[in-house]
């Protein structure tokens, strides 16, 4: 399209029309109603609800005051007991979403009869390339079709109306640890999707296929390859000079990183494509970009930057890097936003962001140009950013450099993770799903890269374990808390924040009516007064909701859903059992769809406990422990719990009845037999003594713990 301007005039016009009666069903989704999308009360069609990804609907039937009336409509159960995050879409009385595993269900919006579903047969081994559990995060939406990318990396077509594929296209290096677990988003038809791996040691990257027929348009690499040549864009040669060293090439190159996994925004009017790029691979720059120091020469670009690109083209428009040099994990790949904001008297077209770093940053989406920088949780690693958009380091983090552990605010979770904020254009605020929690970074000598399995972040894995001390680990728990924060990106500082017991707390969505819902990790989905935080209304969910809601209408009556299931990087590394005033929270995967006047119920709560520690006795030599605790740390920890306290997602490895069978334990870790579960093998990266080794300091661990508990 040539003139986006007057196709967004025509599409508002469309939109008002909209807003006053429901497009017939089968209607195409295209260009104009993609542009009109925030006018459409009835539907929502694309992952942010609009392309600005503002996640705010202007239905007010379910308000401030009518909020108390509302109740349960229908429910799904899902058959995927892994952590939920997706988007639900609805169009002309249909809810699409995906859930674990990559797969998509289609239902009746208003009744919730189901209407088709659709499994991509993901391999079950893909699990072990995941960084953060199995999860998806929706579809998007063109023509008659949704597209979906799938665990293993290949984006798949689906007729809209059956389910049926019309095509797919793998978008990766299978043999690689290539994930995609983000949600596409169509321009013009042409289908954008991302990907994860940074931490297992891949090259980021994002690209355009057709809509029609999965064709590649175009590619843009977020790191280079390694010395850039005369014939490569101009935008990595640039970037190849704020690199050192040979790491990313060669048999042993390590990828950089810089992947391209969630966020992404358009301004339709300046035609430019916002999309956020993920840490660098391994986490630590000094293995990544050994030598590198000095302002500007170890920045690694485009590592942790926000990225704006035209999107017929994929060309290079400009870029901000929020932390240059990154070696905490604090990607910008978390939500985007655009909006339209009266600083100092004067509108300007800006783009917000609360990155993992902790600052909330506010620019100009036509030039880059940095506008302001404040924290929203508690930083320690920068003091402030200054006048240029840069950082402010506290050099005492930069482990990098020094090669001493240090505790860093935020963590390797961020001040805020993947979880979507809300944006309400009537109070002037953003709502962030925000969390205090820090991490030890300890760097991990002699660290060599194992493409094969496992972490690649050049750094131990294991230095932040707990002690078995129970008070110890409760007084540790107590510091790592949940907040909703109600910024105000104008006056630059929070107008009101409710904090909850632990971190991990749902995506948003604010509405006309006057309200912002969220899930909880304690496992509630409330709705509170989004001018002053009081919460209005609550329902047990019975099971942590780390998904965003939505909201639409069917036949003139308004719907608010949510995808429930708990899980994601949190869910699988923390104790369940001290999220929530001990309460475990399990995973419970449903579909919870709300109106004024419903009294729906959910099935009785199934009770649910851990079975006591029973470990057979600790024999093994303190070295064989020793041994067996370090390869945990860089292989299992990420699923299976630090210090191996699992989470009640998956197996929780001190209980494992394989403990006591060394057989039975090389049969899975060695040979594979729990594959199709997501169990792969590690035969490729530890020996048959580390497998054992990692048997018996579970072992070790769990005697530890269970004389913990004789002690209470």
């Amino acid at each position: 399209m040539t003139n986006r301007a007057t196709a967004a005039l025509i599409a508002l016009a469309l939109g008002l029309g909209l807003a006053s009666c429901n497009r017939a069903a089968g209607d195409d989704i295209d260009d104009a109603r993609l542009l009109a999308a925030q006018g459409d009360d009835a539907n929502w069609i694309t992952y942010g609800r609009n392309y600005e990804e503002q996640r705010y609907s202007p239905l007010d039937q379910i308000d401030t005051a009518s909020v108390g009336d509302l109740g349960l409509a229908w429910y799904a159960d899902m058959d995927t007991a892994r952590g939920q995050e997706a988007t639900p879409l609805v169009m002309d009385g249909k809810l699409y979403l995906t859930t674990a595993w990559s797969k998509v269900k289609a239902y009746d919006a208003a009744t919730g009869t189901e209407l088709w579903s659709y499994d991509p047969q993901v391999p079950g081994e893909t699990a072990v390339k995941a960084c953060c559990d199995v999860v998806n995060r929706g579809l998007a939406a063109w023509g008659d079709a949704l597209f979906l990318g799938t665990l293993d990396g290949r984006l798949v077509k689906l007729d809209r109306d059956t389910g049926k594929v019309v095509w797919e296209k793998v978008t990766v290096d299978q043999d690689q640890s290539y994930t995609i677990t983000g949600a596409p988003r169509v321009i013009d038809g042409k289908v954008m999707i991302g990907n994860g791996g940074a931490e297992f040691g891949v090259r980021g990257y994002f690209a355009a296929y057709d809509a029609d027929d999965g064709e590649e348009l175009w590619r843009f690499y977020t790191v280079p390859e390694g010395d850039e040549g005369a014939d490569a864009p101009a935008y990595l040669r640039k970037a190849a000079r704020t690199w050192s060293g040979d790491t990313l090439t060669g048999e042993d190159g390590i990828g950089g990183g810089g992947t391209v996994w969630d966020a992404m925004a358009y301004d339709a009017d300046l035609d430019l494509l916002y999309v956020g790029v993920g840490n660098g691979s391994p986490w630590s720059r000094a293995y990544r970009s050994p030598g590198a120091d000095g302002r500007g020469t170890g920045d690694n670009l485009y590592l942790s930057s926000i990225v704006a690109v035209r999107p017929g083209t994929g060309e290079y428009v400009w870029h901000y890097q929020t932390t240059p040099g990154e070696t905490w994990d604090f990607t910008a790949t978390q939500h985007i936003m655009l909006a339209d904001l009266d600083l100092g008297g004067t509108t300007r077209k800006v783009l917000m962001q609360a990155p993992k770093n902790g600052f909330f940053y506010v620019l100009d989406r036509e030039t880059g140009e940095f506008i302001s920088g404040d924290p929203y949780v508690t930083v320690n690693w920068a003091s402030g950013i200054d006048a240029n958009g840069r950082p402010i380091e506290n050099p005492e983090t930069r482990i990098d450099r020094t090669g001493k552990p240090a505790l860093v605010t935020p963590g390797a979770l961020g001040g805020h993770n993947w979880h979507p904020m809300a944006f309400h254009p009537g109070e002037g605020l953003v709502y962030i799903p925000a969390f205090e929690a820090g991490m030890l970074y300890a760097p991990q000598a002699d660290w060599k890269p194992d493409r094969a399995r496992g972490f690649n972040i050049g750094f131990d894995m294991g230095a932040g374990d707990l002690p078995a001390d129970e008070g110890f680990r409760r007084e540790v728990a107590g510091t790592i808390n949940g907040k909703l924060i109600a910024w105000d990106p104008v006056a630059r500082r929070a107008r009101w924040i409710v904090e909850y017991p632990g971190p991990w707390n749902g995506g948003l969505l604010a509405t006309g009516g006057g309200l912002v819902f969220q899930g909880t990790a304690g496992s509630e989905f409330n709705a509170y007064n989004a001018a002053t935080g009081d919460r209005l209304w609550s329902f047990p969910a019975q099971t942590g909701v780390v998904a965003p809601p939505i909201t639409y209408t069917v036949g003139g009556t308004q719907y608010v859903a949510v995808l429930a299931g708990w899980g994601g990087a949190y869910a699988l590394a923390a104790d369940g059992q001290l999220i929530a005033k001990d309460r475990p929270v399990r995973n419970v995967s449903r579909l919870l769809v709300f109106k004024l006047g419903a009294d729906g119920e959910l099935p009785a709560e199934a009770s649910f406990a851990k079975a006591p520690l029973d470990p057979p006795p600790s024999r093994a030599s303190a070295a064989t422990i020793a041994m067996g605790g370090k390869a945990y740390a860089r292989y299992c920890s990420v699923c299976h719990g630090p210090g191996a306290v699992g989470s009640t997602v998956l197996p929780d490895l001190r209980r494992s009845g394989a403990l006591e069978n060394k057989a039975a334990w090389m049969s899975i870790v060695h040979d594979g037999m729990l594959q199709d579960s997501g169990m792969a093998s590690f035969r490729d990266s530890l020996s048959r003594e580390q497998m054992d080794a990692v048997r018996e300091w579970i072992i070790y661990r769990a005697n530890e713990d269970k004389g913990m508990a004789a002690e209470q």
